[in-house]
């Protein structure tokens, strides 16, 4: 699922990074700390990957 908004895609970039042991999991803030736990590699790797051009800042519900 590709991310939405620029935020998202970060937020999955540091929760990836968390994953694979890149980043300490205590440094993660807000919706990557869900991220990190509630979705799989595959699914932070899909996310992460999407590209930023375009993309809005944030998305508002």
């Amino acid at each position: 699922m590709p991310a939405k908004s620029q935020a998202q895609q970060k937020a999955a970039g540091a929760a990836l990074a968390a994953k694979r042991g890149d980043k300490k999991k205590s440094e993660l803030k807000g919706a990557s700390k869900s991220m990190e736990s509630s979705m799989s590699e595959k699914e932070l790797e899909d996310m992460a990957s999407t590209s930023q051009k375009g993309k809005p800042n944030h998305v508002s519900s």
